[in-house]
């Protein structure tokens, strides 16, 4: 996976001045766009769409300050309609507009080529398994929040805090599918999952109840499951599962995200020190 993920990288890099198709670079590393992307941003820490963009204006930069074409010739060659619209994205990256980065000669900002390499630490192994799972509901409590890629997401800590304890018995009640109890859900990403869009997120139960009135109901539909599970120290034993999920598990495994929700059933110990995690993914096998 990581080869093919590189030559679709090295893609990138030939057509740096050209329109790049996504659904192309998912060709490219033989697999679907969604999970191209979902990839992506796991490895990377970043859209796809803004290491590009990253990319575009880092080799843009350098044109600005060889001086060999005008602004408004890089600006077009590079994508941008007008010499407004350049300036803007340059700003966002450099902190400078290209005008005064060409007059000045200043430092400006380079995003790397990226180049992907599976590194193995240890001899422990990750515990999982997959199940083909019929469709299923989420009952619960439901809110929109923005996506944070680091630090605390306040949003969800402001609604978890919200919700009343009768509420949160009551959902307790209904749960009768696994995973078992209280999960965190969340679902509707947007594909680029850029810092700051926005995805619906449930504190809600497995269930074949009824809802509750003024509770959200999230059908899912039936398909394959990766359910992968760790135990240690909070949050950081969460924290590394997701990570070695995506730098590890799937570069090694012959399967790949597909849309859905992801759901995290968390135990936590009576000091909350310590936490008991099962992450449930939707996959699918890879073709061919």
């Amino acid at each position: 996976m990581l080869d093919r993920l590189n030559q679709a990288m090295e893609h990138i890099e030939d057509r740096l001045d050209q329109s790049i198709d996504v659904a192309e670079l998912a060709h490219i590393a033989v697999t679907s766009e969604y999970h191209l992307r979902r990839m992506f941003s796991a490895l990377a820490g970043m859209p796809l769409s803004e290491y590009i963009r990253r990319r575009r204006l880092t080799v843009a930069g350098a044109e600005v300050l060889a001086g060999d074409r005008t602004l408004l010739e890089i600006a077009v060659r590079y994508g941008y309609g007008s010499g407004e619209a350049f300036a803007r994205a340059f700003r966002t990256v450099h902190g400078v507009g290209p005008g005064e980065a060409r007059r000045t000669g200043c430092a400006l900002v380079s995003q790397p080529r990226l180049t992907f390499r599976l590194t193995v630490e240890g001899s422990s192994s990750m515990r999982y398994r997959v199940v083909d799972r019929p469709d299923f509901t989420v009952v619960g409590l439901k809110a929109r929040v923005p996506l944070v890629h680091v630090g605390p997401n306040q949003a969800i800590i402001d609604f978890v805090r919200g919700i009343e304890p009768q509420s949160r018995e009551l959902l307790e009640k209904l749960s009768d599918q696994e995973p078992h109890g209280i999960v965190a859900v969340c679902d509707d990403l947007d594909p680029s999952r850029a810092e700051g869009t926005e995805l619906d997120y449930y504190q809600g139960v497995i269930t074949s109840s009824a809802a509750p009135d003024g509770m959200s109901v999230l059908p899912v539909g039936a398909g394959t499951w990766a359910v992968f599970t760790t135990s240690g120290p909070a949050p950081q034993a969460i924290q590394e599962l997701w990570r070695d999920v995506f730098t590890q598990w799937f570069p090694s495994n012959p399967y790949r995200s597909r849309p859905g929700p992801e759901i995290l059933r968390t135990r936590l110990s009576p000091g909350g020190t310590e936490a008991d995690a099962e992450l449930w993914l939707p996959v699918e096998r890879e073709q061919g």
